[in-house]
């Protein structure tokens, strides 16, 4: 089940804005979503406040020629001088003490969600931040043992029972427990977003979900799993061979898919929602939502960075806020 969500005193802001690193297109992203919302849905800006550089954030505002909603507030941590595209120590720091600072806000019930801009893990851990991502992060944060890595898009949502391991970890990792969590909170994730009747399918982890036992084994635990599922009340089917699955998600026979490993699930799901796809973190006691793109270092500075993943983010944490 979903830990309750944390309650807030109305007068506070719901969502912080963590700017990720200021020489990536965070900043970018962010004045080109607000900016949208401004026109689209003017209403929410008050709910909003960046955690980040108010230098940064206002001269990538003027560079863009987009005026930031004044109803949208800065917690300015930082006055940086950054080379877009060109990190540094410092802005590798700051990205860190931005996402700090959301999660203490989350913590002392100041917001109720938080949607990160993109961090660069290697920078993490160049300052001496030991998590491989966000999703480590906040788990560890918010004491939370239960945790799904999972992506939304209007086409696919899919789960994951294992995130950031090598490959050849994979197969030992996945056992029951993990499987039915990963089923549970995707179903409570289904259920909060008020869909009817939800489906879900689980891949299997060889080719053709092993053909019987001929071409691999670990699909009985995958079975073992489904079984537990059923006797909880968890709609989860399968396993199925992933290549055809995915197909059959996409064309709506099932609501969520759960992948086994972070390329299985994501290259389908990035082939389709790359530019709108959001990345979620599910069993939080708050909403935590992100673009599903990194730092684009190359493209960073140049004004042509798309925001509509980073605006389907705050969409989606705006939604869940309100079911």
């Amino acid at each position: 089940m979903f830990p309750p969500l944390f309650s807030f005193s109305m007068g506070s802001f719901e969502i912080a804005i963590s700017m990720g690193c200021p020489a990536g297109i965070g900043p970018e992203i962010i004045v080109k979503s607000l900016d949208y919302l401004k026109r689209k849905n003017p209403e929410v800006l008050e709910k909003f406040i960046i955690i980040g550089d108010r230098k940064i954030i206002l001269n990538t505002a003027k560079s863009l020629g987009i005026q930031l909603p004044e109803e949208v507030k800065i917690d300015s941590l930082s006055e940086l001088s950054v080379v877009p595209g060109r990190p540094t120590l410092e802005s590798y720091k700051a990205m860190a003490a931005y996402f700090q600072k959301a999660i203490e806000m989350a913590k002392n019930r100041e917001v109720n969600a938080i949607v990160t801009a993109p961090i660069s893990k290697e920078g993490l851990i160049k300052v001496g931040v030991n998590y491989s991502g966000h999703t480590e992060w906040l788990a560890k944060e918010f004491n939370v043992d239960k945790y799904v890595m999972a992506f939304y898009g209007k086409k696919m949502i899919v789960s994951l029972v294992t995130i950031h391991i090598p490959l050849k970890d994979v197969p030992q990792s996945i056992n029951c427990e993990r499987i039915f969590n990963t089923a549970e909170l995707s179903y409570e994730f289904l259920k909060r977003l008020k869909i009817k009747d939800p489906k879900m399918a689980i891949c299997g982890l060889n080719p053709h979900a092993g053909e019987g036992g001929l071409l691999g084994t670990e699909e009985s635990v995958i079975k073992e799993a489904i079984k537990i599922c059923e006797k909880e009340g968890i709609p989860l089917y399968g396993p199925y061979p992933s290549d055809s699955l995915f197909y059959w998600v996409y064309k709506g026979r099932f609501h969520l898919v759960i992948a086994l490993f972070h390329d299985q699930g994501l290259i389908p799901f990035k082939l389709i929602h790359f530019e709108d796809g959001v990345n979620i973190t599910l069993g939080l006691p708050i909403v935590r939502t992100s673009p599903c793109h990194g730092t684009a270092y190359d493209i960073a500075g140049k004004g042509i960075a798309n925001p509509q993943s980073f605006i389907s983010a705050l969409n989606l944490a705006l939604k869940l806020l309100s079911n």
